[in-house]
Parts: C-alpha cells; sequence; structure tokens
C-alpha cells in the first residue's frame, strides 16, 4: 500500500548537495551585534567619573601673534607696520626676540623687489636670533611674468660627444 510520489524535477539533482547559503543565521548574529555595540557606545564615552586634583597654575596664555616685517618695491623696511631704518633692523628685531624668544616672524617682499635684497634682510633675521621665519605670499593669480629687461635662461650643459 506504498505509493511513490513523481519527484517533480530533474532525476539528477536529487543526490546533489544544496549550493545555497542560509544567510538568515549570518543576518541574526550582525543584528545582535548591532544592538550590542548601539547600547554600549554611550557608556564608553561617558568614561570613569573622577574627582580631577586642583592646581594654583595660572592658565596658559595665548602665544603672541608673529612679527611682520615688509620690504617695499624701493627697499624701505617695515616691522609691525612701522618704517624702520636698515640699521636698526637688527638690534630691534633682536630686542623683540629676547621678549618672546618663540615668536614667529612673517615676511612679506614686494613681488618686483630684487632676490638678492629679500636674501639681506632674511640673514638679518637669522642674525637677530629668530629662527622661525615665514616667507608670505598670495594665493592663487597668474605666474610672476619676467621682467621685460631680463636676459633668457641660460643653455642647459650637454654631455660632450663620445661619452
Amino acid at each position: 500500500m506504498s505509493m511513490q510520489l513523481p519527484a517533480g524535477g530533474d532525476s539528477d539533482d536529487e543526490g546533489s548537495p544544496v549550493s545555497d547559503i542560509n544567510v538568515t543565521p549570518l543576518v541574526d548574529v550582525m543584528l545582535v551585534l548591532l544592538v550590542i555595540f548601539m547600547v554600549t557606545a554611550p557608556m564608553m564615552t561617558a568614561g570613569i567619573p573622577l574627582d580631577l586634583p586642583r592646581t594654583a597654575a595660572a592658565p596658559l596664555s595665548p602665544p603672541k601673534p608673529p612679527l611682520e616685517l615688509s620690504i617695499t618695491l624701493e627697499g624701505a623696511l617695515f616691522l609691525d607696520k612701522e618704517p624702520v631704518p636698515q640699521e636698526a633692523l637688527e638690534p630691534r628685531l633682536a630686542a623683540l626676540h629676547a621678549e618672546a624668544p618663540d615668536r614667529a616672524l612673517h615676511l612679506r617682499a614686494d613681488r618686483g623687489i630684487d632676490y638678492g635684497e629679500v636674501l639681506r634682510v632674511m640673514g638679518l633675521v637669522q642674525r637677530a636670533g629668530i629662527s622661525k621665519l615665514a616667507l608670505v605670499s598670495m594665493p592663487g593669480g597668474d605666474p610672476v611674468a619676467p621682467a621685460p629687461d631680463a636676459s633668457p635662461p641660460a643653455p642647459s650643459p650637454t654631455a660632450a660627444p663620445g661619452r
């Protein structure tokens, strides 16, 4: 009295293993982990309650703004917008450096000034003891075009034949 029902598919599928992965348990585990992290995350940011010691130290003062040294096209020097004679620049910078040794200096030079003049002023700044020196420029804009009377650049050296 037994009855055999038709398989409903190919006869080859009866003995082959199932190749699909059941992701339902994986999703269940991930959701449990998500809930655990959501519950514990606020506890971690709260930290441990501590009674920190008190101190009588004065609060730290903000650093002084950097000195501004400007060189005009004519070669005139301005220290924090005040004109300074060239011979008085080094002693004045040394005195300011003695007051605040960590104070920086921003050097602003007109774009048409001779490069040698900028280097000379940088040497004065270095001799005054200031080591934190920054050159200030304007962002963007056109690249500096060579002066009309400037000579063309020197040709690059070429190797001698046979070498």
